[in-house]
């Protein structure tokens, strides 16, 4: 990565104290001077809106508001103190469909536990390096799921911005 993550503001919502200890020498590693450390849901609102952080790594599995559902409320309340904050998920959690969950949530990347320090670096690099645009949909809000385009896709392309993906000789209404 070309520069430092020594500007990086991290904040952390962990509800065990040792993993959150590990998370912040790692990004300390790494050399992020900023790391604020919350247990709940309700801290990290607080820390936001007092620290705005350039980064969030959230578990999976919080309290009363878990990962998820801490994620939604990011991308859609109405009093949200930054709605396109990047979030990576931080989880033991590593099903399909889990991830797929956090994915629709509205989150920007997915990390396994255990983490290995090569891991969110890369993760770190991908969200300051390559950030995906947000989309705004009925049902949805946060970044683009797609990475790629994928050119075996056989369905519709519903996204203004697909018609510059296409093939000339492809007919798609976009109504």
């Amino acid at each position: 990565m070309s520069g430092s993550f020594e500007r990086v503001r991290v904040l952390i919502v962990e509800d065990n104290a040792h993993m959150s200890t590990i998370l912040r020498k790692v990004l300390q590693g790494f050399g992020v001077r900023t790391v604020i450390e919350v247990r709940d849901a309700a801290d990290a609102f607080e820390s936001m809106r007092s620290a705005n952080p350039d980064v969030a790594l959230v578990d999976y599995a919080l309290g009363d508001v878990d990962g998820l559902e801490f994620t939604r409320l990011v991308r859609t309340a109405s009093d949200s103190p930054n709605k396109y904050l990047p979030i990576i998920m931080v989880t033991g959690h590593t099903d399909r469909t889990r991830i797929m969950e956090a994915i629709n949530a509205g989150v920007n990347e997915y990390l396994a536990k255990p983490v290995r320090p090569v891991d969110l670096y890369n993760r770190m690099v991908a969200l300051i390096e390559r950030p995906r645009r947000f989309i705004k949909s009925g049902s949805y809000f946060g970044p683009d799921r797609r990475r790629r385009t994928d050119p075996r896709y056989p369905g519709p392309f519903r996204r203004a911005t697909d018609k510059e993906n296409m093939n000339p000789e492809d007919e798609v209404d976009f109504g």
